[in-house]
């Protein structure tokens, strides 16, 4: 029997239309194609709106869909309202209840209606009594304060990581929302909780071009011919922020330091291929933020819910550890 190897996609997140078009030019050259988180009733949007990339990536093969109706099934609904109910008990979203702003929709296959109606209900209801969700209007999403709504949505791209080998897809979260990151390490820190410490952040670095004047197909075929140096960079992000948080604290400062000087090695391998190729100074940068837990320190249950808040219920790896973690990426010439 031949086992097909999973592909690496860039699993892009808080929502299933990107914030930056261009960056997903760049996800590109790291990844193997990128992945979104999709109501069944929103399927073909990131194409009509993007007519440019998401069109020919899906007819690629190379913009992969998630279907929140699919996707977020029992297992990930329990874990999500579970996640979310500990935030709630910790007192921490109580400073947005007495907020006046905007609520956004969100799904109501992305809260789980689909996959456990009776625990999304019961969520919902929590919200709901908190004043941080209203009823439905339409039938199919739920106006929510857009701070829950991130919240909800950073959890998901982590739960739903060990989803993706059953669609052949090794998912990493990232984002070109820096908040979003700056959020994900508030939870994976929190007080008390088993991972506190443990936290691994890796500073963004510039590393590539902006590719916004580049057509898709000489993105395309550039990733081709430089493949494995990209590749080579964005795995030992990940594979070090791991191997880092399972450290000691005390421990942390010089290994970061060796790790640091390995990826400054990876980061000009990846920039000279760029700038030879397209004339242009490096301006793109790619930071990660993530955490590692084993087993054996604890009650597994606990180690993914501390009394004090909710931690990422992260995918298990074939060592047998859980984690969470996210790319962040980011345009310097825009963003400063």
């Amino acid at each position: 029997m031949t086992v097909t190897a999973s592909q690496d996609v860039a699993f892009y997140y808080p929502g299933h239309l990107w914030y930056d078009v261009d960056h997903v030019k760049n996800m590109l050259l790291f990844f193997d194609g990128v992945g979104v988180l999709i109501p069944e009733y929103k399927k073909g949007e990131p194409e009509y709106h993007d007519p440019i990339v998401a069109a020919p990536l899906r007819e690629r093969g190379l913009l992969h869909y998630l279907v929140a109706d699919e996707v977020v099934d029992a297992s990930a609904t329990e874990q999500l309202a579970a996640a979310v109910e500990n935030v709630l008990l910790s007192g921490a979203l109580e400073p947005l209840m007495a907020e006046r702003t905007a609520f956004h929709a969100l799904s109501m296959s992305r809260l789980g209606f689909a996959g456990d109606r009776e625990v999304a209900e019961r969520l919902f209801q929590q919200l709901k009594a908190r004043g941080l969700a209203l009823e439905s209007e339409d039938g199919a999403s739920i106006p929510m304060h857009p701070m829950v709504r991130y919240l909800i949505l950073i959890l998901l791209a982590q739960i739903l990581r060990p989803a993706g080998p059953k669609m052949g897809l090794d998912l990493s979260p990232i984002t070109d929302r820096a908040k979003i990151v700056e959020a994900l390490q508030e939870i994976l820190s929190l007080p008390g909780a088993v991972l506190a410490g443990h936290v691994v952040a890796f500073d963004l670095q510039t590393v590539t071009v902006d590719l916004s004047s580049i057509p898709l197909d000489e993105v395309l075929d550039f990733r081709n011919q430089h493949r494995e140096a990209h590749r080579r960079y964005i795995r030992s992000l990940r594979r070090f922020a791991r191997e880092l948080s399972l450290l000691p604290v005390e421990e942390q400062s010089t290994a970061f330091a060796d790790r640091q000087a390995e990826l400054d090695d990876y980061a000009a391998d990846v920039k000279k291929a760029a700038r030879t190729a397209w004339r242009k100074p490096a301006a793109v940068a790619i930071g990660l933020t993530g955490a590692a837990w084993t087993l054996t320190t604890g009650d597994p249950i606990g180690a993914l819910f501390a009394a004090c808040g909710a931690l990422m219920p992260g995918a298990k790896d074939a060592s047998g550890e859980h984690g969470a973690f996210s790319y962040l990426l980011s345009a310097h010439q825009r963003y400063g």
